[in-house]
C-alpha cells in the first residue's frame, strides 16, 4: 500500500503527481531531513515517508502555537516525538531550527503545489 494513501484531506493520485512536482527542485531537502532525522534514503517510498513528517511537523507547529484546537495526551506525545527526531544527535539550536525550517518548507511547498492542482 503506498504511504501516501495514509494523508488525510488528500486524493492519492494528486498527492502522488504534486509530490513528484515538488521533488524536481526539492530532492535536496528531502535528503538533507532525512539525514537529519536518520532516515535511510535507500527504503522504497523515503520521500513519501518524509513528505509526511513534514505535514506532521507543521501541524505540531499549529499545536504549540495555540492554533490547532486538538491538544490532548496523544497529540502532545506524538508531537514530542517528532521534536526528539529532530533534535536527535544535534549539537546545537542551530542545527534544529535548520531542520524545522526544512520540513516547513517541505510542506508548505507540498499543500502550494497540490492546491495549484485543482
Amino acid at each position: 500500500m503506498e504511504m501516501l494513501s495514509y494523508l488525510e484531506n488528500y486524493d492519492t493520485t494528486r498527492a502522488k503527481k504534486a509530490l513528484q512536482m515538488l521533488l524536481i527542485d526539492r530532492s535536496n531537502e528531502f535528503r538533507e531531513l532525512a539525514k537529519g532525522i536518520g532516515f535511510p534514503t535507500r527504503e522504497k517510498n523515503w520521500q513519501e515517508i518524509i513528505l509526511r513528517f513534514s505535514l506532521d511537523f507543521v501541524e505540531c507547529f499549529k499545536t504549540w502555537s495555540g492554533k490547532n484546537s486538538v491538544f490532548d495526551h496523544n497529540e502532545i506525545h506524538r508531537c514530542m516525538s517528532i521534536m526528539q527526531q529532530l533534535a536527535r544527535g544535534k549539537s546545537s539550536i542551530n542545527q534544529l531550527t535548520d531542520l524545522q525550517n526544512t520540513a516547513w518548507l517541505i510542506s508548505e511547498d507540498f499543500k502550494a503545489i497540490y492546491k495549484r492542482m485543482e
